[in-house]
């Protein structure tokens, strides 16, 4: 079956009005230049995925652990690789992760962090108009996850008017 436009990535919360997940999500949002709630849902909600795929391989490994350690190890290196999970880690820590380990191996806050905006909200700018590639790849997506292996790659496009250090809108040098 085809996904249709009515197919959700992400989980709304149970009760609408909660002042302080409300005022913490807004600080997200804020510090990560997300678009909108929704944006800090989806990616709360592939949290809640790894910890569920986590808490499977943990209740599988009493049983057939020759296998199970076999998709453990699959699992582990998927999310070090991704950059959410440290190389020592294992799947004890995947329970403890937080959102915000996923919000950072998001190309916009990785290029913010690398410098090449003077904010998250800039950067999204940038990458939706085209003017940051990966691996010399143009990559419009802000949520798009950065590999680890990847990170060194982000950077402005050859063609783009931002590759010149005197442009108006260039990151400040810390």
């Amino acid at each position: 079956m085809a996904l249709g436009s009515n197919t959700k990535f992400y989980e709304t919360p149970n009760h609408p009005y909660q002042g302080e997940r409300i005022a913490e999500e807004s600080g997200l949002i804020g510090k990560y230049g997300l678009k909108n709630k929704e944006e800090l849902w989806r990616a709360q909600s592939e949290l809640r995925n790894y910890r569920r795929e986590a808490r499977k391989l943990l209740g599988r490994a009493q049983g057939d652990t020759e296998a199970a350690d076999e998709e453990a190890e699959e699992f582990l290196a998927r999310l070090q690789r991704t950059g959410v999970l440290g190389a020592e880690d294992s799947l004890d820590d995947v329970l403890s992760l937080d959102v915000t380990d996923v919000l950072e191996r998001r190309l916009q806050t990785v290029a913010y962090r690398k410098g090449l905006a003077n904010t998250t909200q800039q950067a999204r700018q940038f990458i939706t108009h085209g003017h940051v590639t990966v691996n010399g790849s143009r990559v419009g997506i802000p949520s798009y996850t950065v590999d680890v292996d990847e990170e060194d790659t982000v950077a402005f496009d050859s063609n783009s008017p931002l590759t010149d250090e005197l442009h108006p809108e260039r990151a400040e040098e810390q």
